[in-house]
């Protein structure tokens, strides 16, 4: 709680603030002038509308809710729809269930407290109770509020208007907890008159301090005649009574100190028993939100993609504008949060991240939840102004995670060495050597520290391989990897070596088919050498063909060995052939094979018998060109020639058969 001096300080500085002479002021002249009377001030009006100069709010000789001047005028009925809105607030309806204050509270109470059923509706039983702030280009603007009571007592009207700028209810009590340099503004009109004596007086801690005059910085006024219900803003469905309704407006420039920046975040009505400060507080409504202040607001957020977990990068930032309290002009960030100012009105802020944190790129600012302000973004650079007390810029810089690429070869078979280049990674080319076949022999190269952004990376597929797949870990295409902000993207590329065929073709010599060479069908071959762990058999089909695939290209595996088994009766041209597979093929129709070819010759035997028909009788010797062979005791004999190989156009056979008698 405050001392009665800290209570002197406080209101010495409000008088300074509340005397000031105004500079500047749009709308001078709207009222003829203002006659300061006693401890008070009543406001002489020249005019139907009497509202402080620079204000465009009516503020009406005789009170009232509807626009009276054309636009950029302002009343209740139409500032409803202007934001910021008007905040109204109904009381509790008259009768035993009305809150109003305990007895012998007063307005010194710290928490004064509240009861039920206590007012009269004939004892300044309030209605309705509404506050609107005007804003104002280059100062914070003007208060404006209205009360409405259930009828017209006798005496002095007495309402009292409490501006408070914490946001913690009291205990027990309708009101905010109070706070040092809290407003309370005194209206009083006396019985019969037209305008409202103004004055002001600041919470020091523990009292309220002395009654401060407003001359040219408040006034107030109420309605002298009936309001109709169609005018009455849906305050009422019947006509407000004459002297129910009144209103007032205070200039904000006056309560604020220069290059300091306070705020005011409620407002409530209240309503006394007499003209004394220190009667009886009556009725009252509970305080409704407002946004009463000298300054605007300035909030930099800081947001990473993605978001670090845990938070331990730093963003650096330099502004250029006035805060209160005095702030330096540099400050940092780490994602998800966030630095809040005050400022001070004026022109040409700049806010700018300049310092990157490690490992992530500038991506954007969006500005686009501020409040009345129109910001100039230049890259990581917002400049602004502050002009309003409404004016709130509120940007977010999202800064992108610099990520990752590797690129990984595998080869389902075999080793080898593959090159890659790249249009956008450095170096734009390297070379990867597999060890084995599968995981074990897999070699990568990887890429750090890049921006997100779009990435390629391309094979340059060597003679006798097979790209069999190129896939990226994020179903990115490895010739358009879209790296986000944080992202590491696994490209493989796995190759396998090329595969042939071999196509065996059998023929042979077979008169009964005709003239020249026929397929052979049912001939068994073996295919060895190459890669094969174990030799390959084959049989010639009704065609006389027969072909195997699946064969490693003979670069990798060496050459092939095909061999006949040839069958009984047949003599081959060459039994065992070397085959290489050079390109890759297979047994489809159409593909490519290595063809190799065989080629039989059915073998004749000839035989010459001798036979005497008289055992013994005769003796005979039979000669073939080779040796001469004798016949029997009995004169019988023969001699064979076997595998005779026909011959073109044929072959001839000459024997010598001697008989001797």
């Amino acid at each position: 709680m405050g001392s009665g001096a800290s209570r002197d300080r406080h209101t010495e500085g409000m008088v300074e603030r509340m005397t000031a002479v105004p500079k500047g002021r749009r709308r001078a002249g709207i009222f003829a002038g203002l006659v300061a009377v006693a401890a008070g001030l009543v406001f002489v009006l020249a005019a139907a509308t009497a509202s402080l100069p620079g204000s465009n709010f009516e503020i009406d000789a005789s009170a009232n809710l509807i626009q009276n001047d054309p636009s950029p005028s302002l009343d209740w009925a139409s500032a409803s729809v202007v934001p910021p809105a008007q905040v109204n607030k109904q009381d509790t309806p008259s009768g035993q269930n009305d809150d109003s204050y305990s007895g012998s509270t007063k307005e010194d109470s710290i928490c004064p407290a509240a009861t039920t059923g206590s007012i009269p509706n004939n004892k300044s039983d309030l209605l309705t109770f509404g506050a609107y702030v005007e804003s104002e280009v280059g100062g914070p603007g003007f208060l404006n509020l209205f009360w409405r009571r259930v009828n017209d007592p006798s005496g002095t009207t007495l309402m009292d208007f409490e501006l408070n700028k914490s946001s913690t209810n009291c205990a027990g009590s309708p009101n905010k907890v109070r706070t040092v340099g809290d407003l309370l503004l005194e209206y009083s009109i006396d019985q019969g008159g037209a305008q409202a004596n103004i004055t002001a007086r600041e919470w020091g801690g523990s009292a309220w301090g002395p009654a401060i005059p407003l001359p040219g910085q408040a006034l107030g006024t109420i309605n002298n005649v009936a309001i109709p219900a169609n005018q009455s803003d849906g305050l009422s469905s019947s006509p407000i009574a004459a002297r129910t309704f009144g209103e007032m407006q205070l200039d904000l420039d006056f309560i604020f100190d220069e290059g300091s920046c306070e705020s005011f975040g409620s407002a409530m009505v209240k309503s006394r028993s007499s003209d004394s400060f220190t009667s009886q507080m009556k009725d009252f409504i509970a305080p409704v939100p407002v946004n009463i202040s000298n300054c605007g607001k300035v909030i930099i957020r800081k947001e990473t993609d993605p978001d670090e977990s845990p938070n331990a990068t730093n963003f650096g930032y330099t502004k250029s504008f006035v805060s209160d309290p005095v702030s330096v002009n540099t400050f940092t960030l780490q994602d998800d949060g966030s630095k809040s100012y005050d400022v001070i009105l004026g022109t040409g802020y700049s806010v700018e991240e300049d310092v990157v944190g490690t490992g992530y790129d500038f991506d954007n600012v969006s500005c686009a939840a501020s409040t009345g302000v129109s910001p100039t973004i230049t890259d990581e650079l917002v400049e602004f102004d502050i002009d309003s007390p409404q004016d709130i810029l509120d940007c977010t810089y999202t800064n992108k995670a610099r990520g990752g690429i590797v690129i990984e070869k595998v080869t389902n078979d075999g080793t080898g060495s593959f090159d890659f280049t790249s249009e956008t990674l450095t170096p734009a080319s390297w070379a990867l050597e597999t060890t084995a076949a599968g995981e074990a022999g897999l070699d990568s190269e990887s890429f750090s520290d890049l921006a997100p952004g779009q990435y390629d990376a391309s094979e340059t597929v060597p003679p006798g391989w097979n790209l069999v797949s190129e896939t990226c870990s994020d179903g990115s295409d490895p010739q358009a990897i879209a790296l986000a902000g944080g992202e590491t993207v696994t490209c493989r590329f796995v190759n396998a070596r090329e595969r042939g065929a071999i196509l065996i073709q059998k023929t042979r010599k077979h008169a009964a088919a005709g003239e020249g060479d026929h397929p052979h069908a049912g001939v068994d071959f073996t295919i060895s050498g190459g890669d094969l762990q174990a030799d390959i058999p084959a049989t010639t089909g009704s065609d006389g063909t027969i072909c195997v695939d699946g064969l490693l290209l003979s670069s990798f595996a060496g050459d092939y060995v095909v061999t006949e088994d040839v069958p009984a009766g047949y003599v081959s041209d060459d039994a065992q052939k070397d085959v290489s597979v050079v390109a890759e093929g297979s047994c489809d129709p159409g593909a490519e094979t290595a063809e190799v070819s065989f080629h039989n010759t059915p073998l004749t035997n000839v035989t010459i018998s001798v036979d005497s028909q008289v055992d013994g009788g005769t003796a005979s010797v039979i000669e073939c060109g080779g040796d001469p062979v004798d016949t029997d005791a009995d004169g019988d004999g023969s001699l064979t020639v076997p595998d005779l190989q026909p011959t073109a156009p044929a072959v001839t056979l000459t024997c010598t058969v001697t008989v001797d008698p």
